[in-house]
């Protein structure tokens, strides 16, 4: 019998693949608990219409993100920082200051998706910024005493 999982079974396979069980093994334990459900023809071929569409979403997506990263790493920011008289940082530069940097420079970032090296001086730095799943910018930041 054909079933089209949806939640990871162990030793079957993962969410969204349509396997072949004994028909006993689906109707009793796979399509009760809700880890399965029957696999008719109609029922495959919207399965399959869906995965088509959640691909070319998926494409689509990526190929924003790409952008977005392009863009981000094209533009440097400058962070202002107050600075001790031997040169050293009060405290460190932070996701925040870099998100409001690109913020100011037009570009959407969220704290969340930034990460910076550990900043205590004066110069030129380079911090990740997460723009989609796998798609990362990285972005020139130049710490300057305020």
């Amino acid at each position: 019998m054909k079933i089209i999982l949806k939640k990871d079974v162990a030793n079957l396979g993962d969410a969204g693949d349509i396997v072949e069980v004994k028909t006993g093994y689906a109707l009793n334990y796979l399509v009760p608990q809700g880890f399965a459900s029957i696999g008719t023809p109609s029922a495959i071929k919207q399965h399959e219409e869906t995965i088509r569409q959640r691909a070319h979403k998926e494409a689509r997506n990526i190929a924003e993100a790409e952008a977005r990263a392009a863009k981000i790493a094209a533009t440097p920011v400058e962070v202002k920082v107050k600075v001790s008289e031997s040169g050293k940082l009060y405290g460190s530069v932070t996701a925040i200051q870099v998100a409001e940097a690109l913020q100011a420079a037009g570009i959407e970032a969220e704290k969340k998706d930034i990460t910076v090296p550990e900043i205590k001086e004066c110069g030129e730095f380079e911090a990740k910024v997460k723009c989609y799943k796998g798609v990362f910018a990285d972005v020139k930041i130049n710490v300057v005493a305020e």
